[in-house]
């Protein structure tokens, strides 16, 4: 027969459930989610748009959240709201502005000292330089900053990036207070 006993994720999960259907007695914000951007119909508007409206999802899913959920890891491997908004910035920095990063781990890791406030004030202005690069490319064939890449390519990936943390995002989001929707 098998045991049936919960495991430690199994018991993990159950306890950010709790967590997440009633953190404070209040009822969890149930927010209309936002449909994608209109964007103009070319192709470097279109590519901008949704990376804005996904750098927007982020910046929304880690605002209103109080330490020391924030930085509180919701699944096993570690990754927090604080985290993901600090990584992006990192990456957007990266492959926008040509910026090294010594350790793509660390860029997960806010610091003790590092704030909601700080990160997404850091993360606004990545994105605010990222956009000037942007906007400077008048052929998205021309070489981005990282070397070997194309802006085309450049802006297609962190479209996926920003979009899988944002996807992160909701659920980490979603089991600290219930809130969903962008």
């Amino acid at each position: 027969m098998r045991d049936t006993a919960p495991t430690d994720r199994t018991a993990r999960r159950v306890k950010n459930t709790d967590r997440a259907a009633a953190p404070t007695g209040r009822k969890a914000r149930r927010a209309k989610d936002a449909g994608p951007p209109a964007t103009p119909d070319d192709e470097k508007a279109t590519l901008r748009g949704f990376l804005d409206y996904l750098r927007e999802a982020i910046i929304t899913k880690a605002s209103g959240v109080e330490e020391p959920a924030v930085r509180e890891p919701g699944v096993s491997s570690g990754t927090n709201l604080l985290g993901l908004v600090k990584h992006l910035t990192y990456v957007e920095r990266f492959y926008f502005l040509g910026r090294p990063i010594t350790s793509m781990r660390r860029t997960f890791q806010p610091t003790r000292k590092e704030t909601v406030e700080q990160l997404v004030a850091d993360y606004r202005e990545a994105v605010r330089e990222s956009n000037e690069v942007i906007d400077a490319c008048t052929d998205l064939t021309e070489p981005a900053p990282r070397p070997g890449r194309t802006m085309r390519w450049t802006l297609v990936h962190m479209i996926e990036e920003t979009a899988r943390h944002a996807g992160h995002a909701d659920i980490l989001r979603e089991q600290i207070d219930g809130a969903t929707g962008r």
